[in-house]
């Protein structure tokens, strides 16, 4: 397990690399459990990701309470983080993001499926979260433990949510992980669509997402990509 120099600096690079790499822009984060306290995580303050330094973590309880702001503002929507934290324990680190490719199978009733390889590590099975079920008109800002908590409902078990009219949620239990899966996550959206304009689309079966090597030997192939992540977006990796 990292320490939590380490883990900071993994976190600064992977706001870095969301950025580079097109899933976040100015707005979006990432979260990490703190590698000391499974009870506590980490996050940037309030700030676009390509900006975020170390100065900028916070570390946040459960209820995603800072526990020391000094006077920074935190995101609004970090109630995602610590809603999924909490209830998976499996779930090391999380993504919140807007890619753009995705917002189409959040508002029709064509499922989002992976098609290729490397996006095996989105599951088979992506839901769809709509605030309004339960909440009624909003701002379709996850702006509390409820809206986190029915959030987390959606997702039960599966790697990603996508939410209505609004972004995603993707997990996993590394950062390294939910970096590569918010990225294929993000092209594999895309290739999907232009699949479906040529035709009949064949998708990956529930067996082959189950064998897939980026499921079953992450650490190997995350290791390279990570390498050559941190190198595109000129951090330390």
């Amino acid at each position: 397990m990292d320490d939590l120099n380490t883990t900071i600096r993994k976190l600064v690079a992977a706001n870095r690399i969301l950025a580079m790499e097109g899933v976040v822009d100015a707005f979006g984060h990432i979260s990490v459990r703190h590698p000391d306290n499974p009870n506590r995580y980490l996050m940037s303050r309030s700030r676009s990701p390509e900006l975020v330094d170390a100065s900028d973590i916070m570390e946040f309880d459960m209820n995603s309470d800072p526990i020391d702001a000094k006077g920074r503002q935190p995101y609004l929507e970090r109630f995602i983080h610590g809603a999924v934290l909490h209830a998976r324990k499996d779930v090391h680190s999380v993504v919140h993001n807007h890619s753009y490719e995705l917002i189409p199978f959040g508002v029709t009733q064509v499922p989002l499926r992976p098609i290729f390889h490397s996006a095996g590590r989105i599951g088979a099975h992506v839901p769809v979260w709509d605030i309004r079920e339960k909440f009624g008109d909003t701002k379709m800002l996850v702006e509390n433990n409820d809206h986190g908590r029915d959030l987390v409902a959606t997702l039960g078990s599966d790697t990603v949510v996508l939410m209505r009219g609004h972004g995603c949620a993707v997990t996993a239990a590394s950062i390294e992980d939910v970096v590569l899966t918010s990225i294929y996550l993000r092209v594999n959206a895309r290739l999907q669509m232009d699949a479906m304009r040529m035709g009949e689309v064949t998708y990956l079966s529930a067996g082959e997402v189950a064998l897939n090597s980026q499921l079953n030997k992450p650490k190997v192939g995350n290791a390279r990509a990570w390498e050559y992540l941190c190198t595109r977006a000129r951090v330390d990796a």
